[in-house]
């Protein structure tokens, strides 16, 4: 009789195979800025995450939101993190595993961002992928956590103390206000839920990972 190794939760997939979902999820994104900013870009206020909208039944925007983005650079920036860090993580992981990943985390971002805004009474435009690529940058420092980072291209940082920086950024600018129009609490819950992700299903602690490896 097989026992069984774990529940529901951590049940890893037993296919592992590298399908480059990293690619594909790019050229959805960029299919989506061509839809938003030049073929219709009244599907802006369909697919953004925009609080009134979601409480008058547009419910998808908690999900759909982070396909759209708010101009060129803004993907530029968020597909070049996620063809860079996905990729290597998708290899670790397996493209399922991966996939299941980056788009729970940009729902979980996009509902606690909906209940921040909600309860806040603010009514905004939530768009951009940047709450699960921020996800993906913490599990990436966690399974590469002696890799190099150049930051603007010039300043070396390893992985995990780039991650925690990050983070502390997020949170003081939460805190704080600061930072303009970035929605500093997404980052922060895209972050939140990797942690709980790589603790619960991966089994790992991040923590653990950076404490070992600093």
């Amino acid at each position: 009789m097989r026992m069984k190794t774990g529940n529901i939760l951590n049940r890893r997939f037993r296919d592992t195979t590298y399908r480059n979902f990293t690619l594909k999820l790019v050229i959805i994104n960029v299919f989506v800025f061509l839809l938003t900013s030049t073929i219709y870009p009244r599907s802006t206020y369909y697919l953004a995450m925009i609080p009134s909208f979601v409480l008058h039944g547009y419910v998808w925007q908690v999900f759909t939101y982070m396909f759209v983005h708010g101009g060129f650079s803004h993907l530029l920036f968020n597909m070049l993190s996620l063809f860079i860090f996905g990729s290597m993580v998708e290899r670790r992981i397996g493209s399922k595993e991966f996939l299941l990943f980056y788009l729970l985390t940009g729902l979980f971002s996009g509902i606690l961002s909906f209940i921040s805004y909600y309860i806040a009474g603010t009514n905004v435009v939530l768009v951009g992928a940047s709450g699960a690529i921020f996800g993906v940058l913490l599990m990436f420092a966690v399974f590469y956590p002696y890799s190099v980072i150049f930051v603007f291209g010039i300043i070396p940082v390893r992985a995990p103390i780039l991650v925690i920086l990050y983070a502390i950024i997020e949170l003081w600018s939460q805190v704080f206000s600061t930072g303009g129009n970035i929605a500093h609490l997404t980052h922060l819950s895209g972050l939140l839920f990797a942690y709980l992700y790589c603790r619960i299903r991966m089994r790992i602690n991040p923590v653990e990972v950076f404490k070992r490896t600093l």
